[in-house]
């Protein structure tokens, strides 16, 4: 059994951030396992696209607001792993899976609210407790937060204080799973033209404009940006950063 070849895991690979991001580590010679919720057409594209790259990949259907899940999908997981791989282990894992709400603090719904905690905090938070048996030493988490726990849009109250919860939890992982030699990190993506939250920045251009206008590198974000820093956050050449928060945003409002 052999260790040399790096294995990621990403959840909600089957498009946007999580898509580019699994093209990005296959160029750089990483093998990975994606997750998908409903659209197994998506993932199968981008499996494809992998394997055109020249790597190794799977999917696998995971929610993650289902913690009651994570057992099996641990076991489907161990699967692919012995399968394909010929392990027992992977390497990086990275929480990405997730959506928006975009409402008025004072129209926030309970059910909203929770909605956004079981997905964004509560899966990731227990997804990596599930996994930590397969997650390899010296191997690394990148928790997917976002540019709304600094730059605050009225109407992301819910999202922004979640997504701020997950960097806090950013920073305990890495203090507990450093003597493991796995490093923990936040990257924090500003605005980027994907189909999250209603697609209004990749489609609108108006919006793309306004928003331009607040970027001190004068453009919209796109997907690869996001993808190329994650891949090399994971990258040995980073081997020495653990509990940072990493915003990706090219000077969002500053």
């Amino acid at each position: 059994m052999s260790t040399d070849q790096k294995i990621a895991l990403i959840t909600g690979a089957n498009r946007g951030l999580g898509r580019a991001s699994a093209l990005h580590l296959a160029a750089s010679g990483v093998d990975v396992v994606i997750t998908y919720r409903n659209n197994r057409t998506e993932a199968e594209d981008v499996v494809a696209a992998v394997e055109g790259l020249g790597r190794s990949a799977a999917a696998l259907r995971l929610d993650t607001s289902d913690v009651s899940s994570f057992p099996d999908f641990a076991g489907q997981l161990a699967g692919e792993l012995a399968s394909r791989w010929d392990r027992t282990t992977f390497d990086y894992l990275v929480n990405n899976a997730g959506h928006d709400l975009r409402a008025a603090f004072a129209e926030t719904t309970e059910k909203d609210f929770d909605a956004l905690v079981d997905v964004h905090l509560k899966g990731a938070f227990f997804l990596t407790q599930t996994l930590l048996p397969q997650l390899a030493d010296g191997g690394a988490v990148v928790n997917v937060s976002s540019g709304l726990t600094r730059i605050i849009a009225p109407g992301h109250a819910a999202y922004g204080a979640i997504k701020g919860a997950v960097e806090v939890l950013t920073r305990y992982l890495a203090k507990e799973l450093g003597g493991r030699g796995i490093r923990v990190n936040t990257v924090a993506p500003g605005a980027t033209a994907t189909d999250f939250g209603g697609g209004g920045m990749k489609h609108d251009e108006q919006v793309r404009a306004r928003v331009s206008s607040q970027v001190a590198l004068g453009r919209m974000g796109e997907p690869d940006d996001i993808g190329a820093a994650l891949a090399a956050l994971l990258s040995d050449a980073n081997r020495w950063v653990t509990a940072q928060r990493i915003e990706i945003s090219g000077g969002q409002s500053l």
